[in-house]
């Protein structure tokens, strides 16, 4: 077992989080408050879940683009809604190359406002349509309350902007997103199982007309919004006169939609599931699937290290070699439980001399009896490839029955307020409307999403039955 070196979770959730990104050396804090340092290892987990997002995205028809950080303050103003929703958190750019600017400039919140004014030019008919772009960027949102990955003045993220000739096309290409891109990424490669449904109409994004979201139920009982898909309407393309000929030559408004994901789902990863002992990432997402830890430089050991390595990475698996025996094995040994690497293949001398090494599975518990192993030096590509499966599949377990015990079922407001303290509430959501989102907000609990009861997204708030999900949130 190695040596603890975190706050533990029970004692102080927060002073644990922040722990765990400094120690397993994921982020600091930026020179300017609320702006954030994201070091190597913790940009290497944003780069997978780059990819994989990127590629669902691409599967579903968008393209990449890349607009200016610096959008026009009029661009903003055309939105009422929308600029009043950003207001409170704009960086506004007043003077550039030592004189004062004729128009200010807005450090980029989102850019539903700059893609729209393209889009404007782009489209002329409907056989331009639907048009279906993304790009990855950084914004800027003066944060007031940060904390590193979840809330950053600035921060890292992908924003979908697209626009269709009809509002059935708006609405399930929003919903597409939502279930193949986003779901399909948090459940399938994060192990995180999310809460999908709509938002209620105070917690829509603004300028929206709906907003569909991914709410995850994070270690202390917390909802964490991970991502969200937003039908627009015909809002933005009248603001910016986003206009096509139909097929009988008749001049139309697009209907357009917005989804994003961020840095955020790094935070996320790091709260569903790690432990006392730090991360623990998904073999899937894991930039290192598998460390391969040479115990002391004698008897073979650095070699036989190396030649595992080669051995594995032929295999397709993304592997290290760490062979600085300068170190303590036990620290090594340690800093590699805070990264939160899958699989650790320790190869010591004695293990060697009988024709073994000692395999050890990150996502179970270090009173586990099963987390380690020893295997024959001709058995370790096989038993690691079991390994990283079983790995992927027991911390998705983890997450499910974690949330199964967060998540109650209660028929009034109190309950769920009293059911907030230590996870979610599901409760009918003809018992809560506008008067019960006062109540649940005055005692710091909101509705994080309305859904139907086998927790599908419903096609409207209006639909009989639904159930709202009420927590506190991130």
């Amino acid at each position: 077992m190695a040596q603890r070196v975190l706050t533990p979770q029970a004692e102080d959730f927060p002073r644990w989080y922040q722990d765990v990104v400094a120690k397993a050396e994921m982020a600091e804090n930026g020179p300017v408050r609320g702006t954030m340092v994201i070091r190597p290892y913790g940009y290497a987990i944003w780069e997978r879940m780059q990819r994989e997002v990127d590629d669902r995205i691409k599967a579903a028809g968008a393209q990449n683009v890349a607009f200016p950080m610096f959008i026009p303050e009029s661009y903003l103003q055309r939105e009422a809604e929308h600029v009043e929703g950003f207001s409170p958190e704009l960086a506004v750019v007043t003077h550039a190359g030592g004189k004062e600017l004729e128009e200010p400039v807005v450090v980029r919140p989102t850019s539903e406002t700059v893609f729209g004014e393209f889009m404007a030019k782009w489209i002329q008919g409907y056989r331009d349509l639907p048009l279906l772009l993304n790009q990855w960027a950084n914004v800027v949102r003066w944060e007031l309350r940060p904390r590193v990955f979840l809330r950053t003045t600035e921060f890292l993220w992908q924003e979908g902007h697209t626009a269709h000739a009809s509002e059935a096309d708006a609405t399930a290409y929003a919903l597409r997103i939502l279930h193949d891109v986003y779901r399909d990424f948090m459940v399938e490669v994060l192990g995180i199982p999310v809460l999908v449904g709509r938002k209620t109409a105070r917690e829509r994004f603004a300028g929206a007309i709906n907003t569909l979201t991914c709410e995850a139920i994070v270690g202390d009982g917390k909802a964490l919004q991970m991502g969200t898909s937003h039908e627009l309407g015909q809002n933005f393309s009248r603001a910016f006169d986003i206009l096509y000929l139909d097929a009988d030559g008749q001049q139309q408004h697009a209907w357009t939609t917005s989804w994003g994901v961020s840095t955020r789902m790094v935070g996320g990863l790091i709260m569903s599931h790690g432990d006392d002992d730090g991360l623990r990432i998904p073999p899937r997402l894991a930039p290192t699937q598998v460390v391969v830890v040479v115990v002391r430089d004698d008897a073979g050991c650095l070699e036989r290290g190396g030649a595992l390595v080669d051995e594995l990475r032929h295999a397709g698996v993304r592997v290290v070699l760490d062979d600085k025996v300068s170190v303590s094995f036990g620290r090594r040994a340690t800093d590699w439980e805070l990264k939160g690497v899958p699989v650790r293949v320790e190869v010591g001398p004695r293990d060697l001399a009988d024709g073994v090494v000692t395999l050890v599975r990150r996502d179970l518990a270090s009173d586990n009896p099963s987390r380690k192993q020893t295997v024959g030096l001709d058995q370790v590509a096989a038993a690691v490839a079991t390994a990283l499966e079983d790995g992927q599949a027991s911390l998705r377990r983890q997450a499910e029955e974690h949330l199964a015990a967060r998540l109650v079922d209660v028929e009034d407001l109190d309950s769920a307020v009293e059911a907030a303290a230590t996870g979610a509430a599901r409760i009918p959501w003809a018992l809560v409307g506008d008067a019960g989102e006062d109540r649940l907000a005055a005692e710091g609990v909101t509705v994080r999403c309305i859904q139907r009861p086998d927790g599908t997204v419903p096609a409207s708030a209006d639909e009989p039955d639904l159930v709202a999900v009420a927590a506190r949130a991130y």
